[in-house]
């Protein structure tokens, strides 16, 4: 690729200044020249090639306005806020109309805190700029900080009027549409974009986020198509595109996208694993194992891929494997209340109670406060004859579920088998109230209750 003039000439700059670092001799260069070479230095992040090159070019350059706003701009960068805004107020006695004075100005008040008045300084730094992009760019950031998403966004639009190429401007104007749950005005403002900026990769990939965001994943496809079109290696679209495809359930298609991410980067255990799941929605359980193997190779450390290998072994019966590999991704997060009630069903199926009853407990501590974990926790303690514990148990699931049947069957069988009449007839009548054919939980669970002559006068009398 051939470099323009302007790239050739701050090329030869930038050689031209580290050769006279290591060569001690002291050469010219105009003050443009200086600032190109500190801002590249800065963007680097080496901030004491920086300090030199600007501690050359004052003493070169010592009334350069350009040259002392960059040290004003590092001043800022090393948190010398005083220092900056003094030699600020000395430039701007000197030049009252130079924007970039005001700019700087809004960088010292936007860091410390003060976002109201950089926005006010912002835009008097509009009034004397060409360059009104980059300002509604910054006004832009000041409003996101005060989290004021509406004016923010407002400022990101008008930045784009301005630079329509401006990339970062218009991730952070999706960004204030989404967060302000504007996903359809998002999709409506970046079609109009589109319409002046047809190649834009990014919009179209943003159009396809926002539609799959509103479940329409014909239309995420169709944007993602086009922006693979223009860029064949935006690995992004190509990740999206067959996320959107799995979910219409067509999973060679996602099959091949997924591939394309893994040509154009090395192998992500994401792309694999989404893979492995393809290749079982299709039936290939060997493909499907083949690639659930391949992501815990890739990473070891992602327990999405051991619990899908556990997952696999569940759907086959295989509860031996299954534990083996559910026991690998607790290994690495042992505070999911998913896995551990994975842990618990898999012992449940192998007869395994008490570790079955602790899986569910633990479910249960880590937030699971679904009413099957309940169910399936008490049943096992009762099968295990901790009557007491069980009743304590479904008595904290009765604050989740005050009106549920199951719940109160339970407790009433429970209150029979320890002997507590009063109680038991208390939470037969409820349960009984909510959902009388269901009496035959008592039968179930609790067969010695339901043989009960009082027990079934009591629910005859209910039936009347």
């Amino acid at each position: 690729m051939q470099l323009s003039d302007e790239e050739e000439d701050y090329n030869l700059s930038l050689s031209k200044f580290e050769s006279m670092l290591k060569t001690n001799k002291v050469l010219f260069f105009d003050s443009e020249e200086f600032e190109d070479i500190i801002l590249h230095y800065l963007d680097m992040g080496k901030a004491n090639l920086a300090k030199k090159a600007l501690k050359l070019a004052l003493e070169q350059h010592p009334r350069s306005t350009g040259l002392k706003l960059v040290q004003v701009e590092m001043l800022v960068y090393d948190d010398k806020l005083d220092q900056a805004e003094k030699l600020l107020n000395e430039l701007y006695a000197i030049e009252p109309t130079n924007e970039e004075i005001y700019i700087q100005q809004a960088n010292i008040f936007s860091k410390r805190d003060n976002h109201e008045k950089a926005v006010e300084l912002l835009n008097i730094a509009l009034k004397y700029t060409d360059d009104y992009a980059d300002v509604y760019n910054l006004m832009g950031m000041e409003y996101l900080f005060m989290d004021n998403l509406e004016m923010a966004k407002e400022s990101f639009i008008k930045c784009l009027e301005e630079d329509f190429e401006d990339q970062s401007a218009l991730y952070n104007v999706v960004y204030c549409f989404e967060f302000l749950d504007q996903n359809q005005e998002a999709i409506d403002y970046l079609t109009q974009y589109i319409d002046k900026n047809p190649y834009s990769e990014i919009a179209w990939h943003q159009v396809g986020r926002l539609h799959y965001g509103l479940k329409e994943y014909e239309n995420a496809i169709r944007a993602f198509d086009y922006a693979t079109l223009i860029d064949d290696e935006f690995l992004g679209a190509f990740m999206e595109r067959a996320k959107a495809l799995e979910r219409l359930k067509k999973y060679e298609e996602a099959i091949e996208s997924y591939n394309r991410t893994i040509e154009l980067d090395d192998a992500t255990s994401y792309a694999l694993l989404r893979i492995g799941k393809c290749y079982e929605k299709l039936g290939n359980k060997v493909q499907a194992l083949n690639f659930f193997n391949k992501t815990v190779h890739e990473d070891p450390l992602l327990d999405k891929g051991w619990i899908a290998i556990t997952d696999f072994y569940v759907r086959q019966k295989n509860f031996q494997k299954a534990l083996f590999f559910v026991n690998k991704a607790l290994a690495i997060d042992n505070q999911n209340r998913m896995y551990w009630k994975r842990y618990a069903t898999i012992n449940k199926q192998m007869n395994f109670f008490e570790e079955a009853e602790f899986g569910y407990r633990k479910a249960v501590e880590f937030g699971d406060y679904a009413l099957d974990t309940w169910l399936f926790w008490v049943d096992i303690l009762q099968f295990l004859g901790e009557f007491e514990t069980c009743i304590q148990t479904l008595l904290q699931a009765s604050e989740y579920f005050p009106e549920e049947n199951e719940v109160e069957y339970r407790l009433a069988g429970l209150y029979f088998m320890i002997q507590d009449t009063t109680k038991a007839k208390f939470h037969l009548s409820n349960a009984l109230r909510l959902n009388f054919d269901n009496y035959i939980i008592l039968e179930d669970l609790f067969p010695v209750v339901w043989t009960r002559k009082m027990v079934q006068n009591y629910i005859a009398k209910h039936k009347k």
